[in-house]
């Protein structure tokens, strides 16, 4: 590991020294180049006559057959003391450019080694990068922006898996409970036996719609919408046929605005998206209530919304609702587990749908479900 972390030290050190050395040997052989090319013209001594002008460097072959032995003797030793120069400026630049790869490294390898101390445990504790704002600071706000979102999923699949072994747990102790209460008493008729089977088959069906509620969830949130093209107002049209006689033992009035329209998706998971927004407006609906249901286009998208009169939801309670296992009032026996909401989130996500949810001033709930892609109906 130390290694790893010096070679790329070493590379950036190898780079700042080379361009050095290449600008410095650039230099001077620009400088070579025109020294060559000027004409040296006189030579004035401190005292004297005029020293006359020394021949101008010809090209080869012609004149006096180039430039004169004095004049080329005196360009190389031109390039003596730079070139001296330039080694120990290439010495000078290794030495340099290792401190400054260090010095640039630095923040990356402070922040290499807080992200390995961070684990589930401690995933509350951020980088907080110090210093100006620059490339390095924002890759740690960034990061720390990440460990955020992943701190927030860890501590909902902690409540998650906490709130499900609840719901679990809570028949398992009624079903024992009902089996020893035959076994205890001795006097137990078959009458009794019966009674305490009938109460078993429905909790064991409660509980068998809880993990295929959980089971769908699971598949919802990990699901890659298919694109195929799904009928959607007919998807509501069963749905709503499909729950005909529960509406109408609750007495709800249905008010339905439909226009026929087609979205890509998957059609088994829209299905479990509309018959889980029905059962929260049937269920969580007040006697002789409303529940209204439509589709319309809005801005190339297709919207469809739900919407229920109930008790008065508190606005900031709404998106609560939408967690696993949340409800606005717990009641026992009720075979619902408040899964409903969280499954229809799921599933708009996998289809890339905005869901959008506000609680109305008189009761109840409503949603709106815009997904992003239309086949053209008929």
């Amino acid at each position: 590991m130390q290694f790893g972390r010096r070679r790329l030290r070493l590379r950036l050190t190898l780079l700042y020294c080379l361009v050095s050395v290449v600008s410095s040997a650039v230099l001077l052989v620009i400088m070579y180049a025109l020294a060559s090319s000027l004409n040296l013209g006189l030579v004035r001594p401190l005292s004297g006559p005029p020293a006359r002008p020394l021949p101008y460097p010809g090209p080869p072959g012609a004149g006096d057959g180039g430039t004169a032995p004095h004049v080329r003797a005196l360009s190389a030793e031109m390039l003596v003391l730079p070139g001296v120069a330039l080694a120990i400026m290439a010495v000078f630049s290794l030495l340099l450019g290792w401190l400054i790869a260090g010095r640039m490294l630095r923040p990356v390898l402070t922040m290499t080694e807080r992200l390995h101390q961070i684990s589930e445990r401690n995933v509350h504790e951020r980088l907080s990068l110090p210093g100006p704002r620059n490339e390095l600071t924002d890759l740690a706000d960034t990061v720390d922006g990440l460990l955020g979102r992943l701190e927030t999923a860890l501590d909902a699949h902690k409540r998650f898996v906490a709130n499900a072994a609840h719901e679990l747990r809570t028949p398992l102790t009624v079903e024992r409970a009902l089996l020893e209460e035959p076994l205890i008493d001795p006097a137990a008729s078959l009458e009794s036996f019966r009674a305490n089977f009938e109460r078993l088959l429905a909790i064991t069906d409660q509980r068998g719609r809880l993990l295929e509620s959980l089971l769908t969830l699971s598949g919802s949130e990990d699901a890659h919408s298919r694109d195929e093209p799904v009928d959607l107002t007919g998807l509501i049209e069963k749905t709503l046929q499909d729950r005909a006689p529960d509406v109408k033992r609750r007495g709800l009035r249905v008010q339905s605005a439909l226009r026929p329209v087609r979205i890509s998706g998957d059609q088994v998971l829209l299905a479990h998206l509309l018959a889980n927004l029905c059962d929260n407006a049937i269920h969580y609906n007040v006697p002789g209530g409303t529940v209204e249901i439509g589709v319309r286009r809005e801005a190339g998208r297709v919207v469809l919304s739900v919407a229920n009169t109930g008790q008065v939801i508190p606005p900031d309670q709404v998106d609560r609702l939408f967690e696993p296992f949340q409800r606005l009032h717990r009641t026992a026996d009720d075979g619902h587990h408040g899964l409903g909401l969280s499954i229809v989130r799921a599933i708009a996500r996998a289809h890339k749908a905005n869901l959008t949810a506000v609680a109305r001033p008189d009761g109840g709930l409503a949603v709106d479900i815009a997904f992003p892609t239309i086949t053209p109906g008929p």
